[in-house]
């Protein structure tokens, strides 16, 4: 299913197998991705007046602002990166600098684009890659040899050798091949981690001024196969054509996910850290606004990325951001709190439910789970009793609840003598009838 094909009804059905409610959340991005479809079809003279309705998702943690932004981004396969705006300080003094977040995107969408044209020629890959395995099991026959013969042994030998590789016979057998050898680890004398987001590979400066050292590794002919066909399907790309295409990508399909934008909102008081977060503030404007950032595969063009952003908002209210910056997402959303309701259809519902998880689990071990209704009832009041007393994660909870629930069941398995497990009402009630009850003890605990 590509992006050409999704009408806003179908991006918030695809959305829906996987997040439960936030009805309105959904449909303000299913628009926003649908605008971008329809701006590719109007006419080049206005083609580039249109921007990006960029949003704002207000919501306290576990209400789904993150889980819309990246299961949008899979279903049209577009680049796209999350980032927390309180990593980012003024000018990137100590922390990141906000230029990062696209060098991230055009990263993401070079590897996107790298793996689609790896897949296109997989097949001559693993064809090349399977002639170099021949070779090494069955060296050529000498150069400058006359002898037809001698040819013809050769021939009808590797063609026979051939069929054997083809059919699994030598998969284990040993081969000596000639890598590239690996990055040196001494690269990080040049500096500390990050040092990507200085815009400088320094590692393929050095790495073109130096000659390609090799190294010989034994391998089984299953692990060469994987090496060498990574290295033909190299040989067969087109490295600037995947560069342009990745670029093209990231500046018309990107979608760069800031959360924890609250963080950096707040009164402006002229000095102390107000100072560093409208700091930050001012410098993440120019790039939502749209800016020309390089990276180490070519220039990049913001103008056109779509930027949401996304907060709690307890401390703060999106009217402290700078005026300009609100300006820049003209679409506020608000998310609701989750209810018990929308607990049991998340513990039941999406493609990927928690229960589900935890039903594969305790089959790879070669039990099997059921948990009934009342069950499941009980967890989502459990959780949602927990979030009331203690504070509100939304449905990160399930996950600490299920995981206090079940902690002894996984940790017995695998057991001959237990391979049925019922999750039962009064089973759910037992383990967390001491600490639901004690509100300092769910604190810690859950």
């Amino acid at each position: 299913m590509t992006n050409h094909s999704l009408t806003p009804r179908e991006i918030v059905r695809e959305l829906d197998k996987y997040i439960i409610g936030q009805e309105q959340a959904k449909k303000s991005v299913a628009i926003a991705l649908r605008n971008r479809w329809r701006r590719q079809q109007v006419t080049d003279d206005i083609r580039e007046e249109i921007l990006p309705a960029n949003i704002i998702m207000i919501g306290s943690t576990g209400v789904g602002k993150t889980e819309i932004a990246r299961r949008l981004s899979n279903l049209v396969n577009a680049p796209f990166v999350k980032v927390e705006a309180s990593k980012f300080t003024e000018v990137g003094y100590v922390g990141r600098d906000v230029d990062s977040m696209i060098r991230d995107l055009v990263e993401v969408s070079h590897n996107l684009v790298n793996a689609e044209y790896q897949q296109e020629v997989h097949e001559n890959a693993v064809e090349q890659a399977n002639e170099r395995i021949m070779d090494l099991l069955l060296p050529p026959a000498r150069r400058g040899s006359t002898d037809e013969a001698d040819q013809e042994r050769y021939k009808q030998t590797r063609d026979k050798m051939f069929q054997r590789l083809m059919a699994g016979d030598f998969e284990d057998r040993e081969v000596e091949v000639h890598v590239a050898a690996g990055a040196s680890s001494m690269m990080q004398v040049f500096g500390p981690m990050g040092m990507e987001d200085l815009g400088i590979n320094l590692q393929d400066m050095i790495g073109n001024a130096l000659p390609k050292k090799k190294q010989v590794r034994r391998l089984s002919v299953a692990e060469a196969r994987k090496l060498l066909t990574a290295e033909e399907a190299e040989k067969l790309i087109d490295s600037e054509k995947v560069q342009n295409e990745a670029l093209y990508r990231a500046e018309q399909h990107g979608i760069v996910f800031i959360d924890e934008i609250d963080k950096v909102a707040g009164e402006r008081s002229g000095s102390g850290p107000d100072v560093s977060r409208e700091g930050v503030q001012r410098d993440i404007l120019p790039i939502v606004e749209g800016s020309t950032v390089k990276t180490k595969y070519g220039t990049v063009s913001t103008e056109h990325v779509l930027f949401i952003a996304a907060g709690a908002f307890h401390m703060s209210k999106p009217s402290d951001l700078i005026p300009e910056l609100q300006g820049r997402f003209p679409i506020r959303v608000e998310l609701e709190n989750l209810t018990e309701e929308d607990f049991i259809q998340i513990l039941t519902q999406p493609r990927s439910a928690l229960l589900k998880q935890y039903t594969a689990l305790v089959e790879a071990e070669g039990a099997s789970i059921s948990f009934n209704k009342e069950a499941v009832a009980e967890i989502a009041r459990v959780a949602f009793e927990v979030n009331d007393m203690v504070e509100n994660i939304g449905a990160r909870r399930l996950h600490t609840i299920m995981s206090h629930l079940l902690e002894d069941v996984l940790f017995e398995l695998p057991d001959p003598d237990q391979t049925k497990i019922r999750v039962t009402k009064s089973m759910v009630q037992k383990t967390f009838k001491d600490t639901v009850d004690n509100q300092d003890l769910s604190r810690y605990i859950l």
